[in-house]
């Protein structure tokens, strides 16, 4: 997993607005503590409102809003359908990539109805 998909995890998991120690992120991103203080840091820099210090723990001080995207009914249904038929096709280069995108359009999209598997 490259950084900026890490990051893109990490934010995920620290809008739930709990406390969350670099060893519990550190698990669940499978890197070592010490990436996980690279992380914040670089993320605090970037202006995410991410507070928190080695052997306390890190947690997301303001909810993090993204800009709104609409979609139509049928615009939805059309990226739902094509990204399934990508993921479900172990052959194509771009199957791992084309499921964790499904992933995050269910997430961020969740009236548009698109189901993640």
């Amino acid at each position: 997993m490259n950084r900026d998909q890490r990051l893109y995890d990490l934010v995920q998991i620290l809008r739930d607005g709990r406390l969350h120690t670099a060893g519990e992120l550190a698990g669940a991103m499978g890197v070592s503590t010490r990436t996980i203080w690279r992380d914040m840091a670089v993320m605090a820099a970037t202006g995410i409102p991410v507070e928190g210090e080695r052997g306390l723990g890190y947690i997301l001080r303001a909810p993090l809003v993204l800009p709104p995207t609409t979609l139509t009914p049928d615009e939805a249904t059309v990226l739902g359908e094509a990204l399934r038929q990508i993921a479900e096709d172990a052959a194509h280069p771009r199957t791992r990539a084309a499921r964790t995108l499904l992933y995050k359009i269910a997430t961020l999209l969740p009236q548009a109805g698109i189901a993640p598997e």
